[in-house]
């Protein structure tokens, strides 16, 4: 299965500007630029390819982590995965995405803390974008809260 999506960039780095749409149609056209990547840490002019990757490893993780719960035989009512991607400078000139931290909150009915940790952890290294992630530091900060 393939899925695409296009990027069309306008200008120099600094002052032009670009638009990202998705073969779902979810992104349709959306804006993306320099100030929105390196900027603006508020996040709200624009969407960058740091955030497209954190909604990439956060949707991921909380399938693949659904279903090695199902598989333990206690499925998830609700799990709540924020990733935060970082990118920053390094010291050969440019930048370079670092990490991704992962925060899970899980609300899965009879499960215990160590049993869900370990099902966490399971997720996090075997989940599709972690492994395409592999050259950057992956953490987790996971909490049972059923």
């Amino acid at each position: 299965m393939k899925r695409t999506a296009q990027a069309v960039w306008s200008g120099a780095l600094r002052d032009g500007k670009g638009s990202i749409s998705m073969q779902s149609g979810v992104l349709k056209d959306s804006p993306y630029s320099f100030k929105a990547r390196f900027e603006d840490e508020s996040g709200k002019s624009a969407t960058n390819p740091e955030e497209l990757i954190a909604a990439a490893h956060a949707s991921c993780f909380a399938m693949q982590l659904s279903h090695f719960l199902a598989e333990a035989g206690h499925p998830a009512k609700t799990l709540t995965v924020n990733a935060e991607v970082t990118v920053g400078p390094v010291p050969s000139g440019g930048q370079a995405i670092s990490k991704s931290a992962l925060t899970l909150r899980g609300d899965v009915p009879g499960m215990d803390e160590a049993t869900f940790l370990e099902q966490a952890n399971k997720a996090k290294a075997s989940c599709p974008v972690s492994k395409a992630l592999a050259a950057i530091e992956i953490t987790l900060d996971a909490k049972l809260e059923s």
